[in-house]
């Protein structure tokens, strides 16, 4: 397992220091996707408060994170599907031993 490191980032305008083993490059990367989302939605709906806006940015993430695992999945079944297809064709090419 990695060693921890302490990363310093800016979330909607406040520092937080976060302790990860990630490397700190993805644990910045991680900060500003959370950091845009919130400023994103307090641009979109106005005066909300940033805890509320950390909420609802948590909840559009956490969306976009279930979509892909469900795009994943189809697309490991379609792969399947041509992986054995192909199978089938290789397996008619190849003369009987």
């Amino acid at each position: 397992m990695s060693e921890s490191t302490s990363v310093t980032v800016r979330i909607a305008g406040e520092e937080h220091t976060i302790r990860s083993s990630a490397e700190p490059e993805h644990t910045r990367a991680c900060a500003r996707l959370v950091d845009d989302r919130i400023h994103e939605i307090r641009l979109a709906v106005g005066g909300i408060e940033v805890h509320k806006a950390a909420i609802l940015a948590a909840l559009s993430i956490a969306d976009d994170l279930l979509r892909a695992r469900q795009e994943v999945v189809g697309s490991r079944a379609v792969l399947a599907d041509k992986v054995e297809a192909l199978a089938v064709r290789l397996e008619g090419l190849v003369p009987p031993s």
